[in-house]
């Protein structure tokens, strides 16, 4: 099977990512994993504007987050993202923070689905949206 496309997200951890320890906030991972996801989209054509027009988008619905390495202020880092799987209505993708010189500092897996937001209900994604999350087509061969 082929696999998905790993898409890079370069980050500087900045003073509003820090918590009164000096650690990267547990929020602050989710904002970055989401700002992250945000870029992928939007580069495949399918940003928040899509969304509001379409009244489609994707939604997480579960997500387990290690944190291995503490992020330093003013680390560079580099988000990425790859599904793992997709099918029909849902799917898993990863997402992992690197620093520059390769190390693993989180990993997140996200369990996500696409969402009419009109219906309110989970969607199949679309050949467009499939694309634009760079799922492969030999996935998800039955999708709308």
């Amino acid at each position: 099977m082929t696999p998905a496309p790993v898409f890079t997200y370069p980050v500087r951890i900045l003073e509003n990512h820090l918590d009164a320890y000096g650690h990267v906030n547990h929020v602050s991972y989710f904002s970055l994993y989401e700002l992250a996801r945000w870029e992928v989209i939007t580069s495949g054509g399918r940003g928040l504007e899509f969304v509001r027009d379409t009244g489609v988008g994707p939604i997480v619905l579960d997500v387990h987050v290690k944190f291995r390495k503490e992020l330093k202020l003013r680390q560079d880092i580099i988000i990425k993202t790859q599904v793992e799987a997709w099918r029909g209505v849902a799917g898993t993708l990863r997402q992992w923070m690197e620093s520059t010189d390769g190390i693993l500092h989180s990993e997140a897996k996200f369990t996500m689905g696409m969402f009419d937001l009109k219906g309110r209900r989970l969607v199949k994604a679309d050949r467009e949206w499939c694309r634009a999350l760079g799922i492969p087509d030999e996935w998800n061969a039955d999708r709308a």
